[in-house]
């Protein structure tokens, strides 16, 4: 039962919450921090991230708990500034500000008020771990992807030692397996982080999560939205590694406050689609794949005739090829945001071409819809091997880009091939039960979350 308390707001403990306002990040940790609140009534909870990605997540649906609060932080991009195109431009302005940007922000909010613990994003680790011992407080950050891909930024070091740190390190090596890392050997090379190793060394997610990776150990606990079970290996290490590590999620599947409304008519549409026919098509709020690669994927799906929902930006519309929308008409549905979480447990939905990022993969598992994987960045290729060669529940496009001939051939399948598709199906059932059975009740993931809670009811005021 949540805890209740007729403290004065002045004599709670408090908990500032630091948000990485980029990709699908500040989403799961405001859904974490908000079971926190709910949890432990006697503690406030100030939650801070940039205003559009407020906006983005409804912070507005905590409004029912008074110890939760969001507070907006400025981006960091200057006044009447330029974007020249650059790849994590705005991340590098973010990250340029965000240590002088959130104390000031903390400061207006809070004043002289007394901090408790500081919870973060993982890739905050060198604001709010630092913050955190300035203050002589706690600090609990929470890694957003699967617990196997924060395995690798660990290993940071150790692969650039034995792999090389040149762009090209890589180039001949993509399908080498990972043997000299326990618990990863059905993964390669290849799958691995371009942040870690290859041409993003200098971008500022690199940056970020190498100095991560030097401040976890310092942390009070390391929370990450993945499930034990997922690799053993992993969590072991983890356990001897950290002062507490707690996998809690994986956080997608736990119950939270609902999306927005269907404002594009996307499930009214399914309904009207036969059962397992439809391709659903979305690559996450961050990168999309290049210009020709949407065009190819749109002439594959209209020479393939499956009905598919395609969620895409509204800037990429002009690159679809000449009378795509007039010649699907009836047959696709094309619109610039979908409620991906429903539209995945719909009977309609036959097959999920995705970017593979982790919250998608397992929305998928949760839906038992096979996954056509292209990957984009980041964590991407790694869970997509998961996808397709550990758990086999999906295929990897040809050449990992999408050609019209190439998505044509994963299409079918997926679609023709009824016996694979079963059988992707069942996978998907047992992996589905497994997740379900660590969030509930007396599962891995549910009694490192009490462990959690019991961490931050016991802050002192």
């Amino acid at each position: 039962m949540p805890q209740t308390s007729h403290q004065d707001s002045s004599t709670k403990p408090h908990v500032i919450v630091l948000a990485f306002p980029f990709g699908s990040h500040a989403a799961p940790l405001h859904t974490l921090v908000r079971k926190l609140a709910t949890e432990a009534r006697h503690v406030t909870f100030s939650f801070f991230n940039t205003e559009e990605s407020n906006s983005s997540i409804s912070v507005l649906e905590s409004e029912d708990l008074d110890n939760l609060k969001a507070y907006n932080v400025p981006d960091g991009v200057p006044e009447n500034y330029v974007f020249t195109g650059r790849r994590q431009e705005a991340i590098g302005l973010f990250m340029k500000s965000t240590q002088g940007n959130y104390k000031r922000a903390i400061h207006v909010a809070i004043g002289a008020k007394k901090i408790s613990c500081v919870m973060s994003d993982g890739l905050l680790s060198f604001v709010a771990g630092e913050m955190a011992e300035e203050m002589k407080v706690p600090w609990v950050p929470f890694w957003i992807p699967a617990s196997f891909t924060l395995y690798t930024h660990v290993h940071t070091d150790l692969i650039r030692r034995r792999i090389g740190t040149a762009i090209d390190a890589t180039v001949g090596r993509e399908d080498e397996l990972i043997n000299f890392l326990l618990g990863m050997s059905e993964f390669r090379i290849g799958d691995l982080q371009k942040e870690i190793v290859g041409a993003d060394l200098d971008l500022p997610v690199a940056i970020a999560a190498h100095r991560m990776v030097q401040m976890l150990p310092r942390a009070a606990a390391v929370v990450i939205n993945s499930y034990e079970e997922l690799n053993p290996t992993i969590t072991d290490y983890f356990k001897s590694k950290f002062q507490k590590c707690l996998n809690v999620g994986p956080f997608t599947i736990m119950p939270s406050e609902p999306s927005d409304s269907d404002q594009n008519g996307c499930l009214l549409w399914l309904d009207g689609q036969k059962a397992r026919s439809v391709a659903f098509v979305s690559f996450g709020r961050a990168l999309s794949p290049a210009d020709h690669e949407i065009a190819a994927l749109a002439e594959a799906l209209e020479a393939s005739g499956v009905p598919f929902l395609w969620s895409l930006k509204k800037s990429l519309w002009t690159v679809l090829p000449d009378g795509f929308l007039e010649r699907t008409e009836g047959k696709g549905k094309l619109v610039s945001w979908a409620p991906q979480v429903e539209i995945l447990v719909h009977p309609a939905v036959g097959v999920f071409v995705t970017h593979c990022g982790w919250n998608s993969v397992v929305e998928s598992v949760m839906g038992r819809v096979p996954m056509i994987c292209r990957p984009i960045f980041a964590d991407h290729n790694l869970n997509a091997r998961m996808v397709t060669d550990v758990w086999r529940i999906g295929v990897r496009l040809e050449g990992r880009v999408f050609t019209r001939d190439g998505t044509l051939r994963a299409l079918d399948l997926i679609f023709d091939d009824e016996k694979a598709r079963k059988k992707m199906r069942e996978k998907m059932g047992v992996i589905k039960e497994m997740m379900i059975k660590a969030i509930g009740p007396g599962g891995s993931s549910s009694e490192n979350f009490k462990t959690l809670l019991e961490l931050i009811s016991n802050l002192e005021a």
